[in-house]
């Protein structure tokens, strides 16, 4: 079995994200019905669990994967941040 790849840091403005605004600000789902779906049929991770609840709060360090990609929650300003999409 491949190594997920290192995670991606996703900066966030505040504390803390909901799981699927996260993952659509992450790039790791293109739509908020995307989010909802990965996450109820059980393919969202966070630090290593299956996690089911779209509205679990993130916070700085949390790591959020989605099959072989992962992202990690970041502190800082997302308008500051050069990101590809």
């Amino acid at each position: 079995m491949a190594a997920k790849r290192a995670p991606q840091d996703v900066p966030i403005r505040d504390d803390s994200i909901r799981l699927g605004q996260f993952l659509k600000l992450a790039g790791l789902v293109d739509t908020g019905a995307d989010a909802k779906d990965a996450v109820a049929f059980g393919a969202v991770s966070v630090n290593g669990e299956t996690e089911t609840r779209r509205g679990r709060q993130l916070v700085v360090g949390d790591v959020v994967a989605l099959g072989e990609e992962q992202a990690r929650v970041a502190s800082g300003d997302a308008d500051d941040v050069d990101v590809p999409w």
